[in-house]
């Protein structure tokens, strides 16, 4: 069956460029500057400044998957981001993981790895959701430590999707089922809400006028479980902060 499973809403991607972790006291030549922004679509980040231990990557746009999106979609690829994880775990310079989300979803999979991943580390992390954290951008949202969402922004939540050839068969429907399941357990096991709660939101009839689902604004995410505390940026650093200094008393 070929076919590519997605989680994204019905409008354009919007999307974002990955940075990877700096070494301070490193210089960076042309030629290498020039490399990172063909691989990753931005130049390496700027030594951090006296003080910083704290590393910031941005989950914006589209995910992209294992095939690659139109170049005029903006995309955050999964196979750049793993690296930095990477690296931002081993880092001795970088004790914390500030994670900013502004995603329309995209490839179930690569979204999955992402969250995964976080949710792994051994270094703290915050989530912070400004503008939407719809789709698959929901367990990357709920995979860190904490998390925080702007008051105005959107979570929208509804079943996976499928593009290409479908076979018409129980065994597609038996397969979609268990995609959905891996989704809504990692939801459940990194976030506060209910299984029942979660489904009744993915099912929904009666709020998306072309779609089942739930569109969550702000403080309703909070309500429902799924996101720590309605916060910005300030409330976010400030939290991200207060786990880091709870670990370094940790290994004491």
């Amino acid at each position: 069956m070929n076919h590519k499973i997605t989680d994204v809403p019905n409008k354009s991607a919007q999307a974002g460029q990955q940075g990877q972790p700096n070494e301070p006291g490193k210089g960076h030549h042309t030629a290498s500057t020039a490399a990172s922004i063909k691989e990753y679509g931005a130049p390496v980040l700027p030594a951090l400044s006296k003080g910083s231990n704290i590393h910031c990557m941005t989950i914006i746009g589209q995910i992209e998957g294992h095939m690659l999106l139109p170049p005029h979609n903006k995309t955050t690829k999964y196979e750049h981001v793993l690296p930095q994880l990477a690296a931002i775990e081993q880092s001795e310079e970088i004790d914390g993981l500030l994670l900013i989300i502004n995603t329309v979803g995209g490839d179930v999979e690569a979204g999955l790895a992402i969250a995964e991943m976080i949710s792994s580390m051994s270094k703290p992390s915050v989530s912070l959701i400004l503008g939407g954290g719809h789709s698959i951008g929901v367990p990357l949202s709920v995979c860190t430590d904490y998390s925080y969402i702007a008051s105005t922004a959107t979570m929208t939540i509804h079943p996976i999707r499928m593009t290409g050839m479908v076979v018409g068969g129980p065994q597609t429907y038996e397969y979609f089922n268990k995609m959905q399941e891996r989704i809504s357990n990692f939801i459940t096991n990194h976030a506060s809400i209910t299984k029942e709660r979660l489904s009744e939101l993915l099912y929904n009839t009666g709020e998306l006028a072309n779609d089942v689902g739930t569109v969550l604004i702000g403080s309703e995410a909070v309500e429902n479980g799924l996101i720590k505390e309605v916060g910005g940026l300030k409330e976010a650093l400030s939290k991200l902060k207060e786990l880091i200094s709870k670990a370094k008393e940790k290994e004491k």
